[in-house]
């Protein structure tokens, strides 16, 4: 059976692919901490979620920057990682560097967040970093914020595996003003999809875009990120709802 070796292994994805910049620059700042192995996809997988790849065999190759690329989902990349390709298992997964947020709903969509889940899934504490901006200026602001939060966790251990969601506002990292722990806000429902036409003139569609907050209140990752702090959202994968098991209870006794 495989055991932890000595010294921090951290197993570094994303789903954006392999040769996404803010995946660069988080393993040039996690180098600094320990030993780091990137296994990510060979594409951008945005938007893959939770999902295994069951229908065929995965390869692993290695990519001209020395990261190993797999032909899979984020989940993919980790689970093949930390259950056979991976000699030692790793102290810690960081997802990310996400260019853009993942905040509210879209938690339920992200292979970045889903990366880390499957982390936490199989026993391993779980980050995912998300630069909350399009523009994607300051990714070395978020690979700092990642590297701080590991060497927290390293002075300090969780007792048991956490999973954390962070979201980092793009700007230069002295212009943040701290951390926030925050709950998931909530957005509206997405938008309409986009009807359109390809040049062989066939009907295709594109998925609309995610609907604008519905709540971001005080206290949410919305909240957080618009005042200029890092949003830290610890998250679960019980989908369970406790409040409703009476009613449900109830309603098949009547």
């Amino acid at each position: 059976m495989r055991q932890y070796g000595d010294g921090m292994r951290i197993l570094l994805s994303n789903d954006d692919g392999y040769f996404a910049p803010g995946l660069e620059h988080l393993a040039q700042a996690m180098a600094t901490v320990g030993e780091v192995t990137v296994v990510a996809p060979e594409r951008d997988r945005s938007g893959a979620s939770n999902s295994l790849t069951l229908d065929r065999p995965l390869t692993v190759r290695r990519a001209h920057n020395g990261f190993l690329q797999v032909n899979g989902t984020p989940t993919d990349c980790v689970h093949l990682a930390v259950t056979g390709l991976l000699e030692e298992l790793p102290h810690t997964i960081v997802s990310g560097i996400n260019h853009g947020a993942n905040m509210c709903d879209d938690t339920i969509y992200s292979g970045t967040v889903a990366a880390a889940t499957e982390g936490f899934l199989l026993g391993i504490p779980s980050l995912a970093v998300s630069l909350a901006s399009k523009p994607g200026t300051h990714f070395a602001t978020a690979a700092r914020i990642a590297v701080e939060l590991v060497e927290r966790y390293l002075r300090k251990p969780n007792p048991t595996a956490w999973l954390l969601n962070v979201n980092v506002r793009d700007v230069a990292h002295d212009e943040l003003n701290g951390l926030k722990i925050t709950r998931l806000g909530r957005c509206h429902k997405a938008e309409d999809v986009i009807r359109a036409q390809n040049p062989r003139g066939d009907t295709v569609y594109w998925v609309g875009a995610a609907g604008p907050a519905a709540d971001s209140g005080e206290g949410t990752d919305f909240d957080a990120v618009g005042n200029g702090y890092v949003s830290i959202t610890p998250l679960q994968v019980d989908l369970t709802h406790y409040a409703e098991l009476e009613n449900v209870t109830r309603w098949l006794g009547s």
